[in-house]
């Protein structure tokens, strides 16, 4: 149970200090997936 706390623990830590990364790769995946339905909208 303590090695999974710690591994919990360390998740967390690696989670906090690489969040504004993972935030802008979801901002340009939802970017280009809302890119990608515009223009199959105004093509089709």
């Amino acid at each position: 149970m303590q090695t999974m706390s710690a591994g919990y623990q360390s998740i967390s830590l690696i989670v906090q200090l690489n969040w504004d990364r993972i935030f802008y790769i979801a901002a340009i995946i939802a970017a280009l997936t809302g890119a990608a339905a515009l223009g199959s909208l105004l093509a089709g």
